[in-house]
């Protein structure tokens, strides 16, 4: 059986999807529904045009009907009302992320979610980038111990240039710390297999889009932060976020700390941006404590999957787990409440930064189990 997926929004990410997509056996892009003709014209291309339709909005391809998954990939700020239309039909849905803009709006999807037997998946890729999953691995057989500290830092370029300099804005985005980091608080609450009670940030604009003006709109979304979130278990992590350091050898790196041994994954920044366009190996680091010595091992990906997006073959690891969930049944990897979470902590982190004040989060301070 093929698998026949509709893609909303064929942006960066949408085509991401579709070439990831392309690399799947039995499953194809049926359709895309995009208001902007030039950019969806191209994804259909990339699709394959002639057995690819292409739609003005997501109603008519909904309409039309004749498929079997959709994936979301349209702005943030479109999610919610997208997502109130799909969620009255029988179709497994993958979301990218956010989930929603806010706590309220990721409330609001639960809430309809709730009513369907179909499953909605959120987008978590960096649970899939080989080097973090080996982390995760390990942590989870016990290489570490207890782990009682976990921090990420990513040192990265700024945002990209977006259709209607969208993602330029809080109001559309949810903010810097919702919009690119809801990925590690989700990660936080994966590795430590605990919720979060409390947040505390500093961060602020300094660099980016200082000179930006939109109709006399100035950007607002932050470009550094600190973040640190306090955990049920008494775990903390802590995550680090620069957005004008595209300099940085290692864009990512995540460092779970523990009463045996320290793990680390670390994971350059996308081969595009490299000098010689190639993908650099990300890496895995053992240090036992009360040694001298640590294993470190490469992580290599093969190329045809590597170079069919930014994030070191996830979305395609992504799909083949959500394809497999299609074709056998389950539940998704990534619930609705795990995107809800990991926005709620991103929207508090905000508000922290604002206010200079730690933000509780009383509705999850009840341990609970992380899948």
């Amino acid at each position: 059986m093929t698998l026949r997926y509709g893609i909303i929004g064929s942006g960066m990410m949408g085509q991401e999807h579709i070439r990831n997509i392309a690399l799947l056996d039995g499953a194809r892009v049926a359709a895309i529904a995009d208001p902007n003709l030039p950019m969806a014209r191209a994804a259909q291309e990339l699709a394959g045009a002639e057995a690819c339709a292409s739609y003005l909005t997501h109603e008519e391809m909904l309409a039309a009907g004749g498929l079997d998954a959709v994936v979301i990939a349209a702005p943030n700020h479109l999610h919610l009302p997208i997502l109130e239309d799909v969620l009255k039909t029988d179709m497994p849905v993958l979301c990218e992320k956010p989930l929603g803009l806010t706590d309220a709006e990721c409330a609001r999807i639960e809430s309809l979610q709730s009513r369907r037997k179909a499953p909605l998946w959120v987008a978590m890729e960096y649970r899939y980038m080989p080097a973090i999953a080996r982390l995760i691995e390990e942590v989870g057989k016990g290489t570490a111990g207890t782990v009682q500290m976990l921090s990420i830092r990513e040192h990265r370029f700024p945002f990209l240039p977006k259709v209607g300099d969208w993602n330029r804005f809080n109001a559309q985005t949810g903010g810097t710390l919702v919009e690119k980091c809801c990925h590690f608080f989700d990660l936080m609450r994966l590795i430590l297999k605990s919720e979060p009670i409390r947040v505390y940030a500093s961060g602020n604009i300094d660099v980016n889009f200082l000179e930006e003006d939109y109709l006399g709109r100035k950007p607002d979304v932050i470009d550094n932060a600190y973040v640190i979130v306090d955990f049920a278990s008494g775990a903390r992590a802590m995550l680090d976020l620069c957005m004008f350091a595209e300099g940085s050898y290692w864009q990512e790196v995540v460092s779970a700390t523990g009463d045996l041994a320290r793990v680390d994954a670390r994971l350059p920044g996308p081969a595009r941006f490299n000098p010689d366009g190639e993908e650099r190996a990300s890496q895995i680091l053992i240090s036992p404590r009360m040694k001298r010595d640590f294993r470190r091992e490469d992580i290599q990906i093969d190329h045809a999957i590597a170079s069919a997006g930014d994030h070191h073959g996830s979305t395609f690891f992504q799909h083949q787990r959500f394809a497999e969930m299609l074709r056998n049944g389950g539940a998704p990897d990534v619930s609705v409440r795990d995107g809800r979470i990991a926005v709620a902590v991103g929207a508090a982190a905000e508000e922290s930064a604002r206010t200079g004040q730690a933000v509780v989060l009383p509705q999850f301070t009840k341990e609970s189990a992380v899948a």
